[in-house]
C-alpha cells in the first residue's frame, strides 16, 4: 500500500504545484463512513477519482469498487455503479451492483440497480428474482405502485415479447390478490400490448377488472385501446364507468369518442363531469368548445365563462395559459358568429401566449373577411411568421380557408394546387384541393385528385367518401357511388358523416325505407345540419311533409348558415 500513498501524494502534489487547494477544485472523493475512513482509504479513493478525471475509469471503478468491498459503504458501492454507467459498461455496473445487493441484503436501491441493469443488458430471465424481491421489500401499500412502475422499467427491453412473459412469472404470486391484482394485470397487459399482443392486453384487462371494477389500472389500460375493431375495451371503460371513476378519466373517454367523431356521445361524458363535479375546469372548456362546433352559442358561452371562473385556482400557470388562451378563443368566435365583433376583438385581446397569438391572429382575420375586408384579412395571415415548414403550411391552410369562407373558390384553388405542388405527398392538401375542384364543379379533376390520393394512400377514407358522395350527389354511377362509401366505412365504421353519404346514395337508388334508416341513425350519432338536410329531404320525397320542415327546423338551430340545408330549403320554396 506505500506505493499507492506515494502515487496519491504525488497527485496531491501536482495539484498544488497549479496552485489549486486540493480540495477547492479536486475531483469528488467518494464519502465512506468516518468510522471505516483512514488515511490509506483516503487516499485510494482520491486516487479513484483522480483516475476518473484523468480518462481512466476503469482504473478509477476498480479502486472504487474496492473500497466499497473494504467497507461495505452503500455510498461507495453506488458511486462504483455509477461509474460504470457513465463508462457505457454495462457488465462492470452489474458486477458493482450484485456486490453490493451481496454485501448489503436489505438495501433497495441495491436490488433496483441490478434489476434496472438486468433490464437495460436485456438479461431479462435473470431480472425475474431481482422483481419479486423489489415487490417484497416495499410496504404493503406501496406494492400496487411497484408493480405500475415495474411496467415503465420493462417497456424499455429490445425483447418486448419476453419482457412481457418475464414479468407475468415474476407477478404470479400478485395476480389473483385484491390489493395488487389489478395493477399486476395492468402492467402485464401494458407490456402485452407494447409486444403487440393486442387481444392477451385486453385479456389482462378483463381479468383485472374482474378482481376490482374500480380500480384505474384496467380501465386506463382499455381506455388506450379502445378501437373501432376492439369493441371490448370499450365495454371494459363504460363498465368502470359505473362506479365512482376518476373525472380525469371519464374525460379522456370523452377525447377518445371525440377521435371517434361521436361528438353526441362525447358530450354526454362531459356533462356527466360537469353534473357530478362541477369544480373540475377542464370539462367545462371542453363542454364549451364542443357546444361552440355544434353552433350551440347560449350555453357554449356559459360553460366557457364558468371554466374561466373556475380556472384561476385550480391550475398550474402553464395549464392556464394554455386553457385560457382556447376559452377566449371560443368565445370569440361565439361572438363573430353573432356580428358583434367588437366584442369578439376583445376576447382575442385578452391572450398573451406567442403560440395562441396565432390562432387568435387567424380569428381577427375572420372578423375582418366578415366585414368585407378581405386583403386586410389575407396580409394578417402572411405577416405571421414562418419558423418552420409547419409554420408555413398551417399559413396556407388558414388563408384558404377564409378564401373559401368567402366564395373565392378560385383562389383558394391556386393556393392549394401551388402548395400540393411543393409538397406532392401530403394528401390533405391534395384532398383539400379536390374539394375546392368539386365546388368549382370541375368534377374531372376532383376525381383525378382523389384517386392519386387512394393510390398512395389506400386507407385515406376521406378520398372514398367524397368521390362516391359527389356520384350520388349527381346521380352517376350510382353502384359505384355506394361501393366507394362502404370502402369508406370499412376504414372508418361508424363514421356518422360517411354513414350520411350511404344513406344519400340508397335515396338515389330508389331505396329509400333503408336510406331513412341509415340517415336517422347518422343524426342521432351526430346531430348536424346537413345530415338534417337529407333526411328533410327524404321525408318529404315519402309524403311526410311535417316531419322534414320540423328536421330542417333543428338543422337550422345546429346551423342557420349550412349551406346543403339553406339549399334543400330553397328548391322546395319552404319556409321551416
Amino acid at each position: 500500500m506505500k506505493k499507492l500513498r506515494r502515487t496519491a501524494a504525488a497527485a496531491v502534489l501536482a495539484l498544488c504545484a497549479f496552485g489549486q487547494p486540493v480540495f477547492a477544485q479536486a475531483p469528488q472523493v467518494a464519502a465512506a463512513g468516518n468510522s471505516t475512513l483512514d488515511a490509506e482509504l483516503f487516499y485510494q479513493l482520491l486516487l479513484g477519482e483522480l483516475n476518473v478525471r484523468a480518462n481512466e475509469p476503469t482504473a478509477g471503478f476498480a479502486l472504487i469498487l474496492d473500497a466499497a468491498r473494504k467497507t461495505n459503504d452503500s455510498s461507495l458501492y453506488q458511486r462504483a455503479v455509477e461509474l460504470a454507467l457513465q463508462a457505457r459498461s454495462g457488465d462492470a455496473a452489474l458486477q458493482a451492483a450484485r456486490a453490493w445487493k451481496q454485501a448489503v441484503p436489505q438495501s433497495r436501491e441495491a436490488n433496483r440497480f441490478v434489476l434496472q441493469i438486468l433490464v437495460a443488458l436485456n438479461r431479462l430471465p435473470e431480472s425475474v428474482e431481482p422483481l419479486k424481491t423489489e415487490i417484497s421489500m416495499a410496504e404493503a401499500a406501496d406494492r400496487a405502485g411497484i408493480i405500475a412502475a415495474a411496467g415503465r422499467i420493462y417497456a424499455r427491453a429490445s425483447d418486448k415479447k419476453q419482457a412481457a412473459s418475464v414479468v407475468e412469472q415474476a407477478l404470479a404470486d400478485h395476480l389473483g390478490r385484491p390489493d395488487t391484482g389489478p395493477a399486476a394485470w395492468s402492467t402485464i397487459g401494458r407490456l402485452r400490448l407494447n409486444a403487440g399482443d393486442a387481444p392477451g392486453a385486453l385479456e389482462a384487462a378483463r381479468r383485472g377488472q374482474a378482481i376490482n371494477p374500480g380500480a384505474e389500472g384496467p380501465a386506463l389500460l382499455a381506455l388506450d385501446m379502445m378501437d373501432p375493431k376492439q369493441p371490448q375495451a370499450e365495454a371494459l371503460v363504460r363498465k368502470y364507468l359505473e362506479g365512482k371513476p376518476l373525472p380525469e378519466l371519464r374525460m379522456g373517454y370523452a377525447r377518445a369518442l371525440l377521435d371517434a367523431n361521436r361528438s353526441a356521445e362525447a358530450l354526454q361524458q362531459l356533462q356527466v363531469v360537469t353534473r357530478e363535479r362541477p369544480e373540475f375546469p377542464e370539462a367545462w372548456l371542453a363542454t364549451g368548445t364542443l357546444l361552440v362546433q355544434d353552433n350551440q352559442l347560449a350555453p357554449a358561452e356559459a360553460a366557457l365563462k364558468k371554466y374561466l371562473e373556475l380556472a384561476g385556482g385550480q391550475q398550474d400557470a402553464e395549464d392556464r395559459g394554455r386553457g385560457t388562451a382556447q376559452a377566449y378563443l371560443s368565445l370569440a368566435q361565439i361572438a363573430e358568429k353573432r356580428r358583434d365583433f367588437a366584442q369578439a376583438g376583445a376576447w382575442l385581446d385578452r391572450i398573451e401566449n406567442s403560440q395562441d397569438l396565432v390562432q387568435a391572429q387567424n380569428r381577427r382575420a375572420s372578423i375582418l373577411a366578415r366585414q368585407g375586408r378581405l386583403d386586410e384579412a389575407r396580409k394578417l395571415i402572411r405577416a405571421l411568421p414562418e419558423r418552420n415548414p409547419a409554420d408555413i403550411r398551417m399559413k396556407t391552410l388558414a388563408e384558404v380557408q377564409l378564401l373559401r369562407d368567402n366564395k373565392q373558390l378560385k383562389a383558394a384553388y391556386d393556393l392549394l394546387a401551388q402548395a400540393s405542388a411543393k409538397d406532392p405527398a401530403d394528401a390533405d392538401l391534395m384532398y383539400d384541393q379536390a374539394m375546392v375542384a368539386e365546388k368549382l364543379g370541375d368534377f374531372a379533376q376532383m376525381e383525378k385528385l382523389l384517386r392519386q390520393i387512394v393510390a398512395k394512400k389506400a386507407d385515406y377514407h376521406h378520398a372514398y367518401n367524397a368521390l362516391g358522395f359527389s356520384l350520388a350527389e349527381r346521380n352517376q354511377r350510382l353502384p359505384e357511388a355506394r361501393q366507394l362509401i362502404q370502402k369508406a366505412l370499412e376504414y372508418a365504421p361508424g363514421d356518422p358523416f360517411i354513414t350520411d353519404s350511404l344513406g344519400w346514395v340508397e335515396f338515389r337508388m330508389g331505396n329509400k325505407a333503408e336510406a331513412l334508416r341509415i340517415l336517422q341513425g347518422a343524426y342521432k350519432e351526430r346531430p348536424d345540419a346537413e345530415i338534417a338536410a337529407h333526411i328533410g329531404e327524404v321525408l318529404w320525397s315519402v309524403g311526410q311533409r311535417d316531419q322534414a320542415l320540423s328536421i330542417w327546423r333543428e338543422g337550422l338551430l345546429l346551423n342557420a348558415e349550412n349551406d346543403t340545408l339553406q339549399e334543400t330549403i330553397k328548391r322546395f320554396k319552404v319556409k321551416p
